[in-house]
């Protein structure tokens, strides 16, 4: 099967995400029992403490950083 990449940029991207790694994403942080209350719990203070560009900027380094810890 075939795995169709998600436009997230609204333009050209260098990154891309795939919809299994979006649905593994969102199981973990709205689903699983260990994750979800601590990934919302953060979720919900940088949405309140950054703005839209600050938000994308921030996940944009955390994908940079994955990217470099492998």
């Amino acid at each position: 099967m075939d795995i169709k990449p998600i436009d997230i940029s609204g333009g050209k991207s260098v990154y891309c995400i795939n919809e299994a790694q979006m649905k593994k994403a969102l199981e973990l942080a709205n689903e699983n029992p260990e994750s979800a209350e601590r990934i919302q719990n953060y979720l919900k203070r940088i949405e309140s403490d950054l703005n839209r560009n600050e938000r994308a900027a921030l996940a944009f380094v955390i994908v940079d950083n994955l990217i470099k810890s492998l």
